[in-house]
């Protein structure tokens, strides 16, 4: 059963000691005198496996049950004598043979080593009356699963154990893979200081052969489990031992690395020994390290902004119980005092296990930057690089671990665990403008002013919060990426809100334990949990989905295996991330068939049971594997080449890659050689890194905007405005001036310029290349002697100048950091190069200047004038993905979110179920790319403030919880592609979701409860979209319209008309009183994307809008302001238009 059910509260019982007859013996030899005694060897006694049944009446248990938890149960079978039998003889005098039984322990416990575990110190007679000890085991299998054990030592004959009353402690959990905290996460900090704690993490962290001493048995295991809980989501894969008994000592001469733990008297012989290990006291504090080869570096200190941060967050936390009860009354109530002593602990280990998760989010939060997730490469090399230099040392050493290997599979896998949801609420909207923009790192002017942060601005909250208003918006900066110089936030104080704790009180547990006995306590549970169920709200569905998998668990126990399904099956609609599928699946396969036939009787459970074996049948090994970027040793053609260029997180659009694989190979075969290659990447790095010491005097940087970021200068060249330097924004030419101070003299906008081109001065026998740039701001023309860089800045400016003026036009910043992306590509190719036709080569990447040349982007004035903005949903993407669904939801601010969780969204669902969610205060991304299913999603809808509705192809929809952005429930009734879901408001509250699938079902749905209201089956298929009007459902097919009455389903009118060739081509919605239809048309002799305006009133166009390069296939509305589109898979943007 252990390989499939949770592991149980209790999973074996053992007696261990010495028997009578063997203690009677040792006392009459030595005439009772205790002292000086050998220690005793230890042994079990008696081994008991709940559920306490014996033989006989097992034979008597429910067949179906037995058949399953022994399919289940991971175990081996241990014959284990009975100890009443040993050593007795039958009256002839020969040696009887013992009784035997078949006695099943867990995999995990071996009954050999656990006698000399449980007595660490040896087992000795003594006649002095002790008092009882705990301490605590863990025993680790090959796999790394852990099962724990509690050790109670008492010096008396015999001990009855009382389990009841039990109490279910369910707290409320954000992470389903989060561990369960059963001791006081503070008892480290108690122990050593602060600094000492981040050493010891240090050493963790680093893999180091650890060995922790104690006087006290049991902080030895608390101690050291309290140390891997801090590292949470990371985990220890090595060996963790936290107790030797006096006879494993040999075990710290492992080569490999160990967390183990030993008695303080053992300190000296282990640290004399053995080379190499971390000696960790805990009851004195200290740490230090036994004989140490002379090679063998020390132990680096974590980076010092995390640790400074950690530091403070420490001296912060109120760790002393008697404290806390100052400033409370007396209480003479011992409940009451546990209570509050239960609250204290539970408040104190959510604090700490924020502050340990904020440090290791703090020491590991850029390594994203340095991922491709597309072909699973780490750049350690360049993350290296943008480290702190005394913060290398440490990561030189942490990146080399198993434990940051698995870190990266599951960064590089997206999975969303607590350090993905930590990292992605405390980002800056620097970092999510860098979702969007990934361009070459830089070190904006903000940062050259001041390497602290700036303190963020108090908000002007309100309760309703609106989108922007576009017609004052200005496109964004280009971010500048992290550096290692970022200074982590040290008030981002994570205060959460306290979750909800609920206790369950488990029912007694009644003695003898016989088969009937148990099966009344099994009867008792269920009912118990029926009762919660019954009475529990629907708004509790996160409690209400617990009760659910207990009485599931107590269900299958009983051997009630259709109830135990019926009740897994409820988890779709309360909790969905705790669905055991592992489980449900073992139950399909060991059913009997006449179960198995009823099962398919009903369709939620055979929907259900083909689910989990189909999502089986589809299981393919994940690639998990994760590789270090290294530069190539062979010829490349196209195809490895735009690989190779991904991998080094240079460039990731293809087509930019393929025109950077053309300007290096002009002249040549089209392949490139590994030297070529070399010479590029290495080129690029070190023009990023001479950017990165780019350091401007405060009087140039006063002139610039904050997010501006120097990306190439000149030479020293001689100008018309002087001598200096010519430096390159993304937003304008500059000279920066030389001589006793350098100064700024401002030389064009890049929207200002006129002109660009080349000329030649002539200078005794000379002609000197010069740059000219004219523009309309000035009516002096600008000129410098680039000599040899003057074909190289001539392109740069065009590219530049073409780029601003293309992202002018469109209302789409994403064009000028494409411009900035290609002059830096144009700069690498010529220094790599360095030929004749290096110049030429370079002007295969002029891509907006060729456009601009060659096809003239007029935009029609109508179009620019509505069109306001454009956004990219597939940055940072390889290819642009097709815009499938849009939704606008506002802002609503509520006092237990950070504020910029209020913010209004916008989401998009873009191919094979992604979606990714736009902050639309800012139109920063706010969380990139999760996934709902393999499927085209259909449509998106705010049933409430807290939920977001998707539906899909595959038949589902996908409940999100606004809060958590995360999917918590679905609704599996639909057989067919959903294909529209609509809201129902009474007095403004919403009452009834309907949701409609292609094979003509329409499901009226209780909000609260998720419970179906009604149903119905319409008279044909093709059902491609509803909406509500007056207590009436229009249902549009393939070629009618029908309406019904919402309250009793019944059909009221048909509309007949051929809607066929309309519905593929056409999506629209109302605006009173237009209509905008999205649509595709030409436009220049091109395929474009086109929205029509149509006034409902005139019934005429008003407006044909040409802002998409493809077929405009999602439209939505914001607030009746604005209109935002969405386009095909050829361009894949959203553009947004203010609505007149």
């Amino acid at each position: 059963m252990e390989d499939v059910l949770p592991s149980g509260l209790l999973e074996v019982c053992l007696m261990v000691g010495v028997p009578k007859e063997q203690l009677r013996t040792l006392l009459q030899d030595t005439q009772r005198r205790t002292k000086n005694l050998p220690p005793l060897d230890p042994e079990v006694l008696s081994v008991f496996v709940p559920p306490f049944i014996s033989r006989d009446d097992i034979h008597t248990a429910n067949t179906s049950a037995n058949n399953l938890n022994r399919s289940k149960r991971r175990s081996f079978r241990k014959k284990k004598e009975k100890p009443k039998f040993e050593n007795i003889k039958s009256v002839n005098g020969e040696q009887k043979v013992p009784d035997t039984e078949d006695i099943t322990v867990p995999k995990d416990v071996d009954l050999i080593g656990l006698p000399q575990l449980c007595f660490p110190g040896g087992l000795y007679v003594t006649s002095e009356s002790k008092e009882d000890q705990i301490h605590f085991l863990v025993f680790t299998d090959v796999c790394g699963n852990r099962t724990y054990g509690v050790v109670a030592q008492y010096y008396q004959p015999m001990q009855v154990f009382n389990m009841k009353p039990l109490q279910i402690i369910i707290p409320s959990r954000e992470d389903p893979d989060s561990p369960v905290i059963d001791l006081d996460l503070h008892l480290p900090l108690l122990c050593f200081k602060p600094k000492q704690v981040l050493q010891i993490l240090t050493c963790i962290l680093t893999e180091q052969r650890i060995v922790f001493f104690s006087s006290d048995w049991a902080l030895l295991t608390l101690v050291a489990e309290c140390f891997m809980l801090y590292l949470h989501p990371l985990q220890w894969q090595h060996t963790f031992v936290p107790i030797l008994s006096r006879h494993m000592l040999d075990f710290v001469m492992a080569p490999t690395s160990f967390l183990m733990g030993c008695h303080i008297d053992h300190f000296e012989e282990v640290s004399t020994e053995t080379e190499d290990l971390i000696l960790i006291n805990i009851d004195n504090g200290n740490i230090a390290r036994s004989k140490m080869d002379e090679e063998e570096p020390e132990i680096p200190d974590v980076p010092a902004q995390a640790a400074e941060t950690f530091i403070k967050r420490v001296e912060g936390l109120q760790l002393h119980y008697d404290l806390e009860l100052c400033h409370l009354r007396a209480s003479t109530d011992l409940g009451e005092l546990q209570m509050r002593r239960r609250a204290w602990q539970q408040k104190l280990n959510t604090e700490v296990q924020q502050m340990t998760l904020q440090l290791i989010v703090n020491i590991f939060r850029e390594v994203k930057d340095h991922l491709n997730y597309e072909h699973r490469v780490f750049n350690s090399e360049e993350f290296l690089k943008t480290r702190a230099v005394g913060d290398q040392p440490f990561y030189r050493k942490v990146l080399e671990t198993y434990m940051f290997h698995s870190f990266l599979k599951a960064r590089l896998n997206r999975k969303m665990d607590a350090f993905a949801r930590l990292e992605l609420s405390t980002q800056s909207e620097e970092d999510r403008l860098n979702l969007m923009f990934r361009i070459p790192r830089r070190m904006a002017t903000e940062k050259m002013a001041s390497k602290q942060m700036n303190s963020q601005s108090t908000m002007n909250r309100r309760m309703v919060i609106s989108m922007p208003d576009l017609q004052d918006i200005k496109l964004p900066e280009v971010p500048p990426r992290n550096s290692s110089f970022r200074r982590v936030e040290t008030n981002i104080a994570l205060k959460m809100p306290s979750k909800s704790v609920t206790t369950f009180k488990i029912p007694e547990i009644h003695f003898p334990l016989m088969y009937q006995c148990v099966h009344s306590y099994y009867t008792e549970f269920f009912n118990h949990l029926s009762k919660a169920i019954n009475t529990l709200p629907p708004d509790k569905s996160a409690l209400l989905a617990r009760y659910f998998y207990l009485r599931g668990l107590i269900s299958l126990m009983q051997g009630k295996l259709l109830n135990a399904l019926s009740d897994f099956q409820n988890l779709d609609k309360t909790d969905l991330r705790i669905f055991p599928t592992d489980l449900v699946r073992k139950i399909v396969e060991t059913m009997p068939p006449s179960e198995r036939f009823q099962a398919d009787r009903k369709p939620e459970l055979k929907k259900l049971i083909s689910r989990v074996m189909e999502k089986q049948r589809e299981v393919t090994k994940i690639d998990d594997h994760v590789k270090n970027f290294a530069l190539p040793k062979t010829h490349m053609q196209l195809d490895d080449f735009v690989k190779r260029i991904q991998e080094s997180g240079i460039v990731r659009d293809k087509d930019t890659i393929h025109r950077l694989f053309d300007a290096l190979t002009v002249g040549h075969q089209k392949q490139i050689d590994p030297e070529t290659f070399r010479d590029f990447y290495n080129y690029w790095k070190e023009t990023e890194a001479e950017a990165q010491e780019v350091n401007l005097p405060p009087a140039v940087i006063e002139h610039l905007d904050k997010n501006e970021c120097v990306y190439k200068l000149s030479c020293s060249v001689k100008t018309n405005y002087g001598v200096g330097k010519i430096a390159l924004t993304q937003k304008r030419l500059f000279l920066l001036t030389e001589g006793g101070r350098p100064g700024y003299i401002h030389i064009a906008a890049f929207r200002d310029i006129e002109d660009v081109k080349v000329t030649t001065v002539a200078f005794l026998l000379l002609k000197i290349p010069t740059l000219r740039i004219a523009t309309r701001s000035k009516k002096e023309v600008f000129e410098a002697n680039l000599k040899t860089e003057c074909d190289l800045w001539h392109l740069i400016v065009k590219e530049m100048w073409a780029g601003k003026k293309m992202a002018d036009d469109h209302k789409d910043p994403q064009y000028i950091q494409q411009a900035l992306t290609n002059v830096l590509l144009m700069d690498a190719v010529v220094g790599a190069l360095q030929s004749s036709k290096s110049i030429y080569a370079a002007s295969k990447l002029s891509y907006f200047d060729r456009m601009k040349n060659e096809v003239p982007m007029m935009v029609p004035k109508t179009t620019s004038e509505t069109l306001k903005h454009k956004i990219n949903p597939s940055a940072g993407e390889t290819f642009p993905q097709a815009i499938d669904v849009l939704l606008y939801t506002p802002g609503h601010l509520d006092p237990t979110e950070r504020p910029d969780s209020a913010h209004p969204k916008l989401w998009c669902a873009l191919n094979e179920g992604k979606v990714v969610v736009f902050d639309a205060s800012t139109w920063s991304i706010q969380q990139h790319c999760f996934r709902m299913g393999r499927c085209r999603l259909t449509c998106m809808v705010m049933v409430e403030q807290s939920q977001v509705w998707i539906g899909s192809q595959d038949s589902i929809i996908y409940i999100i919880n606004t809060h958590s952005m995360s999917c918590n429930k679905q609704l599996n009734d639909h057989r067919s592609d959903i294909t529209d879901i609509v809201v129902e408001k009474k007095n403004g509250i919403p009452s009834e979701a309907y949701s409609s699938s292609l094979d003509g079902t329409v499901i009226a749905w209780n909000i609260s409860t998720l419970k179906v209201n009604r149903a119905f089956q319409l008279p044909c298929q093709n059902l491609t979209s509803i909406k509500l009007h007056n207590d009436q459902l229009w249902c549009c097919t393939g070629s009618c319209i029908l309406v019904m009455s919402t309250y009793e389903f019944r059909l009221q009118m048909k509309i007949d008309c051929h809607l066929k060739d309309l519905c593929s081509y056409f999506l629209c919605f109302q605006l009173f009183p237009e209509m905008w239809v999205g649509s595709s048309g030409t436009s220049q002799g091109k395929t474009k994307g086109k929205i029509y305006v149509v006034s409902a009133e005139k019934k005429s166009v008003e407006k044909e809008l040409v802002g998409h390069a493809d077929t405009v296939k999602a439209l939505c509305s914001a607030e009746d302001r604005y209109v935002l589109s969405g386009a095909g898979k050829e361009e894949g943007k959203i553009a947004i238009w203010k609505v007149e």
